[in-house]
């Protein structure tokens, strides 16, 4: 007995955004691209989408750029067409697509930092944070994302940790509150294996945790989080939860406000060393 098609068009999590404009062009170009092979070959559409295990419908939305496809898809297409590797070549662009566009543009700012300072008060930085973490901590959202949009999401978080593999490498300098040490995100097992995944990226010469004691009130990260990323030529970006619409900022002026609230914030934190016997004493009463 033939195995029934997939039929992925009611499966939210792979649909194009809209207002993702770089994201849709690149989406459309493959789909057109598929058409026109498919066509070449002699294929209906639903001949092709039998060929590649797949229903009519989604063969029809991923041709019309409607609908971004998995990397399995473009494997099966490249070889029911005999593509040799030219479509299974397009996996590359899809899959950066298939992250939503925020979290694309955070990892290209990111990529082209050459210093990032970050204080956040009540979630680890992304960049710290376990797959197993992240999906804890992505699935408390309310309304709940659907399996593949949380799928996509922690994909998209675990990407961006490329950058601790940069060379020359990035200055990195976090500071947690104490509480997301001790807060139980997603269970026991979690929480040790994140405390372990801290105290290892600790270890990084271009990386500085510290921690803020939770008995520390008076500095002023009482809004939320601030984040500034600089870059090779000068410039910056900065945001913060309680300013400027928590919207990034390039403005040197506003800048200036959040890097002196860092640095005040930075000052008052325990130094990298005592927060290192911090997590290591968190760990151990874990």
């Amino acid at each position: 007995m033939s195995e029934e098609p997939k039929n992925e068009t009611d499966e939210p999590g792979w649909e194009v955004d809209p207002d993702d404009e770089s994201g849709a062009a690149v989406v459309a170009a493959v789909g057109r691209q598929l058409r026109l092979r498919r066509e070449a070959a002699g294929l209906r559409a639903a001949e092709f989408g039998q060929a590649i295990g797949y229903g009519e419908d989604l063969v029809y939305k991923v041709e019309a750029g409607k609908r971004i496809p998995r990397q399995e898809y473009l494997d099966k297409a490249d070889s029911v067409l005999r593509a040799g590797g030219l479509i299974s070549a397009m996996k590359e662009d899809v899959g950066e697509v298939r992250y939503p566009k925020k979290i694309r543009d955070l990892a290209r700012l990111e990529a082209r930092a050459v210093e990032l300072l970050s204080y956040g008060s009540h979630a680890l930085h992304g960049l710290l944070q376990t797959e197993a973490h992240a999906r804890a901590l992505l699935g408390t959202r309310r309304p709940t994302y659907f399996a593949d949009e949380l799928d996509r999401m922690v994909d998209g978080r675990m990407a961006r940790q490329s950058i601790f593999g940069r060379l020359p490498a990035p200055e990195l300098s976090f500071v947690l509150e104490e509480v997301t040490l001790r807060r139980p995100t997603g269970g026991t097992l979690v929480q040790r294996q994140q405390l372990e995944r801290l105290l290892e990226v600790g270890e990084m010469r271009n990386v500085e945790i510290q921690v803020m004691p939770t008995n520390a009130w008076e500095h002023p990260g009482t809004g939320g989080r601030i984040q500034v990323l600089k870059f090779g030529d000068g410039s910056a970006v900065g945001r913060t939860d309680d300013e400027y619409g928590g919207r990034p900022v390039s403005d040197p002026r506003r800048l200036r406000i959040l890097e002196l609230r860092y640095g005040i914030i930075r000052a008052g934190a325990l130094t990298p060393g005592e927060s290192m016997a911090l997590i290591e004493r968190v760990l151990g009463e874990t």
